[in-house]
C-alpha cells in the first residue's frame, strides 16, 4: 500500500439525559496520538449530534470525503460502568425516546430484512486488545435502540459497497464525571477517561493491525481473479 491506511474515529455529541458525552473528548485525544505505529495512518474524527437525520446525512458525506478503510465508533452507554464492545447492531429502533432534535421514530424497525447484522470476528481481537490495558472491557450483543445502534447498522450496511469501509466497529463507554464531580449516587467511578485513552489507543493499533490484513487480502483475491 503505497498511501497512509485511512481511520475514521467518531463519537456523539450531549443527548437528552446526558449533557456531557465523553466520546467527545475521547475522539479529539485518539485523533491527536502522535505514535509511531500511526506514522502511514490518516486520522480523522468526527462528533455526530444525536440525531437520526444527521446520521443519515453526515455518514454518507464522511465515507465520500475521507474514504475511510476502517470505521472505529463510540458512544455512551449511561448505565453501563464498563466499556462494551458490540458484536451486532439489532434491526431495531426506539420509538419513545426523541433524539437531541426531539424527533422520533414512527417504526420499531430500521430496515427490512434480518433481525441483526454482525460487526464480525474482529470484535473478539477489539475485545483482547482493551481488556489487556487493564479497563473492565466485555463483549455485548446488544447495542440498545437508540442512536448508537442505529449508527452500528448504517456503518454496518457502507461495508457492502465496494467503496465502502472495510472493517468496522462500535464501543459503547461508560460516563464519566466532570471537574472532579462525582457520578449519581450509587454509582461507582470505575474508568477514567485516561483510562479510555489507553483502551481506544489499544483498539485503534488492533485496527491499524486489522485493515491492513482486510486489505492484502483483498489485493491477493483481485490478483487472483
Amino acid at each position: 500500500m503505497n498511501e497512509k491506511l485511512r481511520i475514521l474515529i467518531t463519537g456523539f455529541g450531549p443527548f437528552p439525559g446526558a449533557p456531557f458525552n465523553p466520546t467527545e473528548p475521547l475522539v479529539a485525544r485518539l485523533v491527536h496520538l502522535r505514535r509511531p505505529a500511526f506514522g502511514d495512518v490518516e486520522l480523522s474524527g468526527h462528533i455526530f449530534p444525536v440525531t437520526y437525520k444527521t446520521v443519515d446525512r453526515e455518514l454518507p458525506e464522511l465515507l465520500t470525503k475521507h474514504r475511510p478503510q476502517a470505521l472505529l465508533m463510540f458512544g455512551l452507554a449511561s448505565r453501563t460502568p464498563y466499556v462494551r464492545i458490540e458484536t451486532r447492531a439489532r434491526n431495531a429502533v426506539t420509538t419513545l425516546w426523541p433524539d437531541a432534535d426531539h424527533a422520533r421514530v414512527r417504526k420499531g424497525s430500521i430496515s427490512g430484512g434480518s433481525d441483526a447484522m454482525m460487526f464480525g470476528p474482529h470484535t473478539a481481537k477489539l475485545l483482547r486488545a482493551a481488556d489487556a490495558t487493564g479497563v473492565d472491557a466485555r463483549a455485548s450483543r446488544d447495542a440498545g435502540s437508540y442512536l448508537c445502534n442505529y449508527l452500528s447498522w448504517r456503518a454496518i450496511e457502507s461495508t457492502c459497497s465496494g467503496s465502502g469501509p472495510r472493517l468496522v466497529a462500535f464501543v459503547h463507554v461508560p460516563p464519566l464525571p466532570r471537574d472532579g464531580a462525582s457520578l449519581r449516587k450509587g454509582a461507582a467511578q470505575r474508568v477514567t477517561l485516561e483510562e479510555l485513552v489507553d483502551a481506544g489507543e489499544a483498539m485503534l493499533l488492533e485496527m491499524v493491525k486489522l485493515t491492513r490484513g482486510a486489505m492484502r487480502d483483498r489485493s491477493v483475491a483481485r490478483f487472483n481473479d
